[in-house]
Parts: C-alpha cells; sequence; structure tokens
C-alpha cells in the first residue's frame, strides 16, 4: 500500500511541476507574445502532458496551435514542421503528419528524427513497405543513435517472418542493434523508461484476472476502467477490456477498446484478431475484411489470416475471393493437418457453390495426399466424383473408405445413393439399411429408403414407417414430413397429409430443403381430388 501511494505522490508531482512550468510559459507570453521560442516551449509542453501515460487530458490541439503561432516566424525551420508531424501524428491525423514530416525532410534531408516520426505514421496507415524505407533511412542518418529505427524495424521484421528463417533472422538482428545502441538514442531510452514504469500495473492484472475467474466482469471492467483513466497511454489495459466487453457480448465496447489498444500499439497482432472477431460477431463483415487486410499487410505470412478471410467472404456468398485466399492459405501450408482441412473447405466451395467438380476433386486429392488416413476426404471425394457422374471412380473410392471404416454409417448412406442414382435399387436398399444399422438414428438413410419403397416397389406401409423414423429422429427435416404426406395421401388420409404438408411448408421456411412450389401443389392437388 504504501508503494502504491509513493507511485501516486511521484505523479502529482510531477504534473504540478509541468503544470507549473506551463503557467510560468504563460506568464512569459504575455510579455512577449511574439516569440517563437516561447511558443515552441510552449507547444513541447503541451505534446508532453498529452503524452504522459499517467495523464487523461487532452492538450494536442493546443500543442499544435503554438507550434503553427511559431512556425509564423519560423516558415523555413525544419523542426517547427517536424513538430507539427509528431503533434498530428498523436492527434492521429497522419496524412497532415506525413505531409509535415516531408516537408521537414525537404528542408533536411538528413534529419533523423523525421524519418523515424515518417516510419512510424506510415505503421499507423498499414503501409508497411514505406515504413521500412523510412526506417532504414533514418538509420543512414545516424547511425549510432537509431536504436528506435532499429526496434522499429525489428517489429516490422518480426510481423513478416512466420516460416521465413531468412526474415527471423534480419528481425533478430535488428533487436540487437537496437539493444547495443539504446544508451545513444533519447527516444530509445525514454521508450524503455516507459516500459518498466508498466511494471506497476502487475498487481492490477493479477486482481482483474481473479475477477475474470470467479465471472465477476462487472468488477474487472470498473478495475481496468479506474485504470485507463489513471494510464490512458497503457495498450495492454485496453486490450484486457476488449475481451472482457467480447465475451460477455458488447461488442460495440469491445470495438472500441481493441481500437485504443491498436492505435497505442500498431503492432498488437491479438487486438487485430479479437477486433476482427467483434467485428464478426456484430455481423459487420466488411469492417472485418479491412481489418484482415490490415493485418495481412503487416503480417503477410501468417496462413489462418487467409483462411478467416475466406470464411468472411464465404459467408458474404463471395465465392472467388474466398477460394482465392484459401489458396494462399494452402500455399504457405504450416502443417499437413491444417493445411488438408482448408484444402477440403475449399473443395465444398467448389462442388456446392461454383458447381465445378473437377476443381472440388483436384482440392479433395491435395486433402488426401496431405492426410491419406482422414475418412472425410473419401466421403467428399466420392460425392464429388458423383456430382460429375463419374459413379465408377466414386463407388472406387467409397468401398476404399469402408477398408479402413467398415461401420461407417456416413459411407453406406452415400453408397446407397450412388446406386440409387445408377438405378441399382436393391444395393441401394442394402447400403441403406447397413447405414441405419451403424446409426439407428440416420434421419437421410430413413428418408431414402423410404423413397424407394414408396416410389421404387410401392410398398406404402413400409415407407410410411421409414418417414415417420426420419421425423422422430429429426422433427425439422422438412423432406420427411413431405415424403410422408405423399405416402399418407396414397391411404387416403387427407387431414393427416394436409397437416404434415403444412409441418413440411412451416419448417422448409427455415431449411429451404424443398421447393415451396412443390408442396403448394401437393396442397392444392389434396383438396382438388
Amino acid at each position: 500500500m504504501k508503494k502504491l501511494m509513493d507511485d501516486e505522490t511521484k505523479q502529482l508531482n510531477v504534473k504540478n511541476k509541468m503544470f507549473a512550468q506551463i503557467e510560468r510559459c504563460k506568464l512569459d507570453l504575455q510579455k512577449d507574445p511574439t516569440n517563437p521560442a516561447l511558443h515552441v516551449r510552449m507547444g513541447d509542453l503541451y505534446l508532453a502532458w498529452h503524452l504522459d501515460i499517467f495523464n487523461a487530458g487532452q492538450y494536442i490541439d493546443d500543442a499544435i496551435t503554438e507550434y503553427q503561432l511559431a512556425m509564423e516566424s519560423l516558415i523555413d525551420s525544419h523542426e517547427i514542421y517536424y513538430k507539427l508531424g509528431c503533434a498530428f501524428y498523436h492527434k492521429g491525423d497522419l496524412d497532415k503528419a506525413i505531409n509535415y514530416l516531408t516537408t521537414a525532410l525537404e528542408k533536411k534531408n538528413n534529419y533523423y528524427e523525421a524519418y523515424y516520426m515518417l516510419a512510424e505514421t506510415f505503421v499507423k496507415k498499414a503501409h508497411f513497405t514505406d515504413a521500412i524505407d523510412a526506417a532504414e533511412a533514418a538509420i543512414i542518418c545516424s547511425k549510432i543513435g537509431s536504436s528506435s529505427a532499429h526496434f522499429l524495424l525489428y517489429k516490422l521484421y518480426e510481423a513478416l517472418s512466420f516460416k521465413n528463417p531468412k526474415t527471423k533472422f534480419k528481425a533478430f538482428c535488428e533487436r540487437l542493434k537496437a539493444i547495443f545502441l539504446a544508451p545513444f538514442d533519447a527516444t530509445a531510452r525514454k521508450n524503455i523508461a516507459n516500459n518498466l514504469s508498466y511494471l506497476r500495473f502487475l498487481p492490477l492484472f493479477l486482481k482483474g484476472f481473479y475477477a475474470i475467474q470467479v465471472k465477476d466482469y462487472a468488477g474487472a471492467i470498473e478495475l481496468y476502467k479506474n485504470a485507463t483513466e489513471t494510464a490512458p497511454g497503457f495498450a495492454p489495459l485496453y486490450c484486457v477490456l476488449g475481451d472482457i466487453y467480447l465475451s460477455t457480448g458488447y461488442f460495440e465496447d469491445a470495438i472500441t477498446e481493441y481500437k485504443m489498444a491498436i492505435w497505442l500499439d500498431s503492432f498488437n497482432i491479438a487486438a487485430y484478431r479479437h477486433l476482427c472477431r467483434a467485428y464478426e460477431e456484430q455481423g459487420d463483415y466488411n469492417q472485418a475484411i479491412e481489418i484482415y487486410n490490415k493485418l495481412i499487410a503487416m503480417a503477410p505470412n501468417i496462413p489462418d489470416l487467409y483462411s478467416n478471410l475466406a470464411n468472411i467472404y464465404y459467408i458474404k456468398g463471395e465465392f472467388d475471393l474466398a477460394i482465392s485466399n484459401y489458396q494462399t492459405a494452402i500455399t504457405l501450408n504450416p502443417n499437413p493437418s491444417w493445411t488438408s482441412v482448408i484444402a477440403q473447405t475449399m473443395g465444398f466451395v467448389y462442388q456446392e457453390n461454383k458447381s465445378d467438380p473437377d476443381a472440388a476433386i483436384s482440392a479433395y486429392q491435395t486433402a488426401y495426399v496431405l492426410t491419406p488416413d482422414d475418412i472425410d476426404i473419401y466421403v467428399n471425394l466420392g460425392s464429388a466424383f458423383y456430382d460429375k457422374e463419374d459413379f465408377q471412380n466414386a463407388l472406387s473410392i467409397y468401398r476404399q473408405a469402408l477398408e479402413f471404416q467398415p461401420h461407417n454409417a456416413k459411407i453406406h448412406c452415400n453408397l446407397g445413393f450412388l446406386y440409387w442414382g445408377k438405378g441399382d435399387t436393391e444395393e441401394a436398399m442394402k447400403s441403406y439399411e447397413l447405414a441405419i444399422k451403424y446409426n439407428e438414428a440416420y434421419d437421410i438413410a430413413y428418408n431414402n429408403l423410404g423413397v424407394i419403397y414408396l416410389d421404387d416397389l410401392g410398398r406404402v406401409k413400409k415407407a410410411i414407417e421409414l418417414f415417420k423414423k426420419a421425423v422422430e429422429t429429426n422433427p425439422n427435416y422438412a423432406l420427411a414430413h413431405f415424403n410422408l404426406a405423399r405416402a399418407v395421401t396414397i391411404i387416403g388420409d387427407k387431414v393427416e397429409a394436409a397437416k404434415l404438408y403444412q409441418m413440411a411448408q412451416d419448417i422448409n421456411k427455415i431449411t429451404g430443403e424443398i421447393d415451396p412450389k412443390d408442396i403448394a401443389d401437393k396442397i392444392s392437388e389434396l383438396f382438388e381430388s
């Protein structure tokens, strides 16, 4: 408790000292209102006060005003343009920041600080190639005092280094240079001091973590919100708050916190990821896509970013873009099992949404090469061959799958559908019966076998028995209700048939299994005959 009080007293003393400096500078300006050096000093004080992580005040506009007043007398000063660029950077007006920093470099082409801030600004705009160029230019301008630029390059290369040993090594080298040169770089020393000051929040994080574990979310939120008011410049606080809001369904609040975390730490990949998830949960897929693209620009070699982006495009019905991103994810190939799943997903999109069985077969075969023991690949590949009307290959695939799993109900069901399509009713019935034997709740097998008994064999009572089993195992199976109604109509129970058609119609509004016109026509036929 004493340590906490000491810290609070120290911060209060710092604020009082800064306030006194500002007041003294104001008095000097009253005596000499056109003195550019005083305006620069006042701007520096306002900017420093604004950037103090323990200060909740907003003084950036005051800093900008003072720098602009100074520029009236120092129109050719590279330093004034640099300071204005920094101020607009911290305000979030990045385009103006770039303009001022570029002007500063035009007036002094070996200006380390301007190149470094330009690199930081490009990072905020997700222009990472430009950021690397600016950081490298900064290092050329100040070799020994360039620790902060080396550290920025380290973070950029680290983000780019997934599955790339060469880039990983470059990142490692940049980090070493940043460490060795830190004593000669005032910006680096200040950043290190700020990071060390964050250790005081460790007890608070532990207390908040405990509150989350006991599901006291309101208490954790209050704790962390109070902490952000005390130290509004500490990015991890916003991340934790965002995570709590996200887990409790307050998506707008989560989005606000993640955005703040990203603003304070442009390389916070976890905050980017969670922001995407918050937008997805909210159903704002366009924003999620925009954030994923920024994240990919920062870390282009992380495969699951592309697969996640592909999933969003799939939900939006933009299948070509989904396929393109699935292909990129597969190319990056982090491990066989994961890549196999992505290849199968891409095959599904080709098969179901693009009606391209050849492309689907190719995708499934890629998955097979990666994970030949995955039974789902056989099921999907057989289905794709069936859609292509290549029944012999489909049959071969299903038989091969049964060698691995002879009691797999789904494979037997698919075989039944294949035999049925070929006109081999007897083999189809055997396969459906085996599917039911190995899975007594297999609604599709009951329904399809029922259709064979009804339409091919004319055994209505047996068909009704099977349709009832299908409905019993899956009450939301519109097609089974529809077929049961057809069978009941044949035995003359029109009232029951009408009820079943109505149920099929109601369920079908949600499931979309049947053409609604087919149900409407059947209902009309009931009352016309």
